[in-house]
């Protein structure tokens, strides 16, 4: 933040309530080091390791300044207590850091009795210039009293983040790829608040990116919180406050740490004078000396620069709330880098504050201290565990214990276990989930998972796929990657720390499974369509204790449809409509319910009689066709037909008629006139065959009925058949000649023969283009015919008295 110069707060009132900002100026500013101790009770103590002070503790202090410092400067403790109260004038002691014996030996002081909180001043050296600072804290005590609490507070929140950001820094030189996993980590431990998508980015662009808007960074702990709790809106949580939202900062974020630096900056704006103006310094402590830090650079010109330093507030200690992460998991005892996850307390990973960490664990009667620290990359208090002895089959329950500043505390209780021989198996029903071609997420249950070290899936051709799991209460989460296994056997390489060998879990992976929709039949049926995807895997599929077996597969817009015809159609044909749940089996072996319907009767119609009326062209030859089934490709067809299911037509039902092949349909309905109603009950349809199907239809013509959006089943209407035209025929008056029959399209023929046995026929080829055909001469009545649409129906040809000589080119026909 950048100091606050003469009406320092108006222009920041005017800046805010205008909308417009300014960014804070950062704390980079290198200050002097102090050096400190603290006794208390005998014991001493660096300043790193001192989170509060007391009555009756002794102080050392001395300024670490550079042998030729030009500028003196005075350092002058000073103790409150409290808002209300100015503090006495021997509760200020001053001094001079560039001679005498406290430059030498540095300061000594015990705390008061009544104080609450004390401040380090470093003053240039002027004329009344203690003597101005005591005036200033005992005229406006409360003021100085909320500074020391901002100061420690900020001081404390800094501390959090400089150990994320040296964190982040040093992954980002040793080991990029492991920001990903130990951002969140860092951030739980230390209640930062941390941009989930700077870990989507490639790993050299995640640490600049988690390391944005430095200050916004930190979010509000109920440990270190006390004042900055008035300046954000709702309360502190033991782990972290979300920021309030505001418009005043770049970052977006009003968070506690930045609303601590800007309440000092109000504060210190009031305290200005033609003399001294106070710049905030934030302390980091390591070991026995204060770091000072400041975001501006101190004048020895009027208003000189007063540096003020906040140290430990003077009240009882507040161990940490340490909390164990997850309460229900246990932790393996043998795992050479344990850690065990805590939360609760982001100081103990900032600070040496929390130290001599150990955990205790009773083996055997016997109490056994392991050395531990506090890992805010791993996110929990590392273990050396090389000296603990064989556990217990049902493990043992270790505690955590430390010291907090001076005194003692006990932190959470954790279970530990030892490697033990137990199975594995995967959780019920998940056994379908492994589909090949995609990660496949499923959970692994044991006794107790506590000491897996590693899962790898080996394939059927041996080939090994690293597994990621997280530990559960309840077992292991593991995330296959199936994406380039084949389907078949596998088998899961389990390991664990303490224990020899490699366990295995054998498993079945499947190819992608069919997607099922729903399966419908109609009453009286015995066919069904099943919808869904990937339905030729279907082996089976059962409803109520009946079997049906795969037909057809068709698929439209990406959705499958397979018949599926039952075993034993008469069982069938007599279930009631309802719905139900069939069971699909695939060829694989696995089985999936579905939805099922028997849906009502399909429509149905029964044919009453047909007829066709055809115009012969003139001069045409007839041909007498020799089954009313037959019809000529250029006649009207009439037929009538008698509703059967439903028993009623309605205005909206149409006759389907198609080929047999399905090449060529049209539809009959009454909005096009081509379908006619006599009643309820009778339809009557009508159609021009060679306009409605085209001219190459031809053979059996089918018919069915289409209500409510279903379609009945085909039935029989007609055989189509195409004649060709045929102008003449013409006999010689030799009897032992040939005559000659000319027209056109006579590939439509199939034979023409004299006798209905067709002894003595004549074979029209395939592909016959000619316009006259040799045939036999008829005996005494008609030629006989067979047509190539309907060869299996004898047909006869109306033979004229003959006239003329023959034709003068003939086409032989090679087959006769």
């Amino acid at each position: 933040m950048r100091w606050i110069a003469p009406g320092g707060a108006a222009a920041l009132a005017g800046i805010l309530s205008s909308g417009s900002f300014a960014d804070p100026a950062p704390f980079d500013l290198a200050g002097p080091t102090i050096q400190m101790t603290v006794t208390r009770g005998g014991l001493t103590l660096p300043a790193a390791e001192v989170p509060d002070l007391a009555s009756g503790d002794h102080l050392w202090l001395k300024a670490d300044l550079p042998p030729k410092q030009e500028a003196h400067y005075i350092l002058v403790a000073a103790f409150l207590r409290g808002s209300t109260n100015p503090p006495p004038g021997d509760w200020f002691v001053r001094c001079d850091t560039w001679a005498g014996r406290c430059a030498r030996e540095g300061l000594s002081l015990t705390v008061p009795e009544g104080a609450q909180q004390m401040l380090l001043f470093l003053a240039p050296e002027t004329g009344g210039d203690f003597k101005t600072l005591v005036n200033a804290v005992r005229g406006r005590p409360g003021a100085f009293v909320r500074t020391s609490q901002e100061l420690n507070q900020a001081s404390l929140d800094r501390s959090r983040l400089d150990t994320y950001l040296a964190a982040i820094r040093r992954l980002e030189e040793s080991d990029p790829a492991a920001l990903k996993n130990a951002a969140p980590l860092l951030a739980r431990s230390l209640a930062i608040k941390v941009d989930e998508k700077c870990l989507d980015k490639l790993a050299v662009l995640q640490a600049a990116c988690l390391m944005q808007g430095r200050e916004s960074l930190i979010l509000s702990d109920g440990h270190s919180a006390s004042v900055t709790q008035t300046l954000t809106s709702g309360p502190a949580s033991d782990l972290a406050m979300t920021a309030s939202s505001t418009t005043q900062l770049k970052s977006g974020y009003y968070g506690p740490y930045i609303g601590s630096i800007f309440d000092i900056a109000r504060i210190f704006d009031s305290f200005h004078t033609a003399q001294y103006q106070y710049i905030p310094a934030l302390a980091s402590a390591r070991h026995d000396t204060l770091h000072l830090t400041l975001n501006a650079a101190p004048s020895f010109h009027d208003p000189k620069s007063v540096l003020v330093v906040g140290l430990p507030a003077i009240e009882a200690a507040l161990p940490p709330p340490l909390r164990p992460a997850d309460p229900l998991l246990a932790y393996c005892a043998r795992k050479p880098d344990l850690v065990l996850p805590v939360d609760g307390a982001p100081l103990v990973f900032s600070t040496q504050y929390a130290h001599d960490l150990a955990l205790y664990v009773t083996v055997n009667g016997a109490a056994i201290a392991l050395p531990a620290h506090a890992d805010a990359e791993h996110g929990g208090v590392a273990v050396d565990t090389g000296s603990l002895p064989a556990l217990e089959a049902n493990g043992a329950q270790a505690t955590l214990k430390g010291r907090w500043g001076f005194g003692a505390f006990e932190g959470p209780s954790f279970r530990l276990e030892d490697a033990r021989p137990l199975g594995w198996t995967l959780a019920a029903g998940e056994e379908a989930n492994l589909i090949v071609g995609r990660e496949a997420t499923v959970h692994l249950h044991s006794g107790s998972n506590s000491c897996l070290k590693s899962l790898a899936l080996q394939d059927a051709g041996g080939a090994e796929h690293r597994v990621e799991w997280t530990a559960k209460a309840d077992g292991v989460e593991a995330r296959l990657p199936l994406q380039d296994v084949p389907a078949g056997e596998a088998t899961l390489l389990i390991q664990r720390y303490g224990a020899a060998g490699t366990q295995r879990l054998s498993l079945r992976t499947f190819a992608e499974g069919s997607h099922l929709e729903r399966f419908a039949l109609h009453a009286h049926d015995s066919e069904g369509v099943l919808r869904g995807k990937r339905l030729d895997q279907v082996d089976h599929l059962l409803l109520q204790g009946e079997e049906f077996v795969p037909g057809t597969l068709t698929t439209h817009d990406g959705i499958d449809e397979l018949t599926l015809s039952a075993r034993n159609p008469r069982s069938v044909a007599s279930w009631p409509e309802g719905e139900s749940t069939a069971q699909v089996g695939l060829r694989d072996g696995r089985s999936f319910p579905v939805k099922a319907a028997i849906e009502a009767p399909r429509p149905a119609a029964q044919l009453i009689a047909r007829s066709a009326e055809r115009r012969a062209g003139e001069g045409e030859l007839q041909i007498q066709l020799g089954s009313d089934q037959e019809l000529p490709q250029d006649a009207q067809l009439t037929f009538s037909l008698r509703a059967q299911s439903p028993p009623a037509f309605t205005r909206d039902a149409r006759i389907e008629v198609a080929t047999a092949d399905d090449a060529v349909s049209t539809t009959l309905d009454v909005g096009s006139g081509s379908m006619t109603l006599q009643n309820s009950h009778v339809a009557v349809g009508s159609l021009n065959v060679a306009q409605a199907l085209g001219l190459s239809a031809f053979g059996p013509l089918r018919y069915r009925l289409l209500a409510n959006g279903v379609a009945g089943d085909w039935h029989p209407l007609v055989t189509l058949v195409r004649l060709p035209v045929l102008k003449a025929l013409q006999c010689p008056a030799a009897a032992a000649e040939s005559c000659t029959l000319t027209g056109s399209n006579l590939f439509l023929l199939d034979a023409v023969a004299s006798d209905r046995k067709f002894a003595d026929a004549t074979r029209v080829p395939d592909g016959f283009t000619g316009h006259s055909l040799a045939v036999p001469r008829p005996a005494q009545g008609p030629l006989y015919v067979r047509l190539r649409d309907d060869p299996a129906v004898t047909s006869e040809l109306v033979v004229p008295a003959a006239s003329g000589p023959p034709a003068a080119a003939i086409e032989r026909n090679p087959e006769r």
